[in-house]
């Protein structure tokens, strides 16, 4: 029988053959993140000290988008980014790499020290500790947040594995009861409009036991907007629990999330963002992962719909709401359509807010009144009004 070029398009989309492709950090356990460590050191020495000494470059795994693909899972509908065998290099040859190559190996030497007294830190108590000790290479939490990135690149092991603890912003309620082995039990409908915190240490996490009757997990964009349906108290109009990351989702938040699918398949996961581009981009990393944390971000994807903002509910929204697009709007937007994973009714509408050069925010629903936001979700879940 004769394959046609679709039908290799899907084979070679699907997750078997992706995973011959798929370069991703290994879960690690404190000595074996420590002893790849110690490799990268002897292996680096060795060069060093060879009859022609040299200084080797570090090769990373490249996180840019040429070098990332889409991953179809063959039993479930769940897509994620993932990232190839491709690689670019630091150098401490070349002036604009210089001190790049020395922060890796900085932050490699306090992760060691980290796993050698068995603690976990965030993202930001490193990067006060490293301001501290090498204030001539870390000025700025996000040349530590690409550093780490770097590491991972580099020894192929997760974040966590490194002794570096998400730092968490998310915030869960509804229908959930959660069940923390030696602790009391948490009901999750009981609690305030804030909700209950979530932990950015995945060994927490990763031991919470659930229970739920909810027929759905709704994703919302903004703190703000998860607190009036909180306060709102959906989840008892609407069997469901509210998640939140107060914008674009921190690792913590997702792997919780993914967590609560694999325990619940039969619970639909939606997403209410705003209409503009950030607010896809804010769904798309739920989705899919990221590109950016392409090592490790593809196992906590989930299949997430789209349930608005969207095209359809604009007419629900009074003129003088809408907001003009910014250079971030557009910045965004020629990023997502020049990826090879938003899928095509994503891309309508995302050329839709191109060509009209301008915005949407869920709150601007609130000329209907402050209840009338329950009501639009519970609508279009009903009418299965969702992407």
């Amino acid at each position: 029988m004769e394959e046609t070029q679709s039908d290799s398009d899907l084979i070679r989309s699907t997750l078997f053959y992706s995973d011959q492709r798929l370069c991703s950090a290994d879960i690690l356990s404190p000595a074996q993140a420590r002893a790849r460590i110690e490799v990268a050191v002897l292996n680096f020495l060795k060069t060093l000290s060879s009859p022609n000494p040299a200084v080797s470059d570090l090769h990373l795994i490249n996180r840019r988008s040429e070098n990332c693909g889409l991953r179809r899972g063959l039993l479930s509908d769940v897509s994620s980014v993932f990232l190839s065998h491709s690689f670019c290099r630091r150098s401490l040859m070349r002036a604009n790499d210089a001190k790049a190559f020395v922060r890796v190996w900085k932050v490699m030497e306090m992760c060691f020290m980290i796993l050698g007294e068995d603690k976990l830190v965030t993202q930001r108590e490193l990067f006060y500790r490293l301001l501290s000790d090498s204030p001539q290479y870390f000025n700025s939490q996000e040349q530590v947040n690409s550093t780490v990135q770097d590491v991972v690149s580099l020894l192929r092991c997760t974040r966590h594995s490194l002794g570096l603890m998400a730092s968490s912003r998310g915030t869960i309620i509804g229908r959930l009861i959660l069940h923390d082995p030696g602790e009391e039990s948490l009901d999750c409908t009981i609690l305030g409009s804030a909700g209950h915190a979530i932990s950015g240490d995945f060994n927490l996490l990763k031991n919470l036991a659930f229970q739920s009757d909810a027929r759905y997990i709704i994703v919302v964009e903004k703190d703000a907007v998860f607190q009036r349906l909180s306060e709102d108290r959906l989840f008892n109009q609407l069997p469901s629990i509210l998640i939140t990351a107060k914008g674009y989702p921190d690792l913590a938040t997702r792997f919780l999330l993914h967590r609560l699918s694999e325990t619940f398949p039969s619970i639909t996961i939606f997403a209410l963002v705003d209409w503009n581009p950030a607010g896809l981009a804010i769904l798309c990393t739920y989705k899919f992962g990221s590109i950016s944390m392409g090592l490790e971000s593809y196992r906590y994807a989930c299949n997430v719909k789209w349930l608005g903002l969207r095209e359809g509910d604009l007419h629900l929204i009074p003129e003088s709401a809408f907001l003009e697009f910014k250079p971030r709007d557009h910045q965004i937007s020629k990023s997502l359509l020049s990826s090879t994973f938003l899928p095509d009714s994503y891309k309508m509408e995302l050329q839709t807010m191109v060509e009209a050069g301008r915005r949407a925010e869920i709150e601007a629903l609130y000329c209907h009144g402050f209840d009338f936001l329950g009501k639009y979700i519970a609508g279009k879940i009903v009418q299965a009004d969702y992407i």
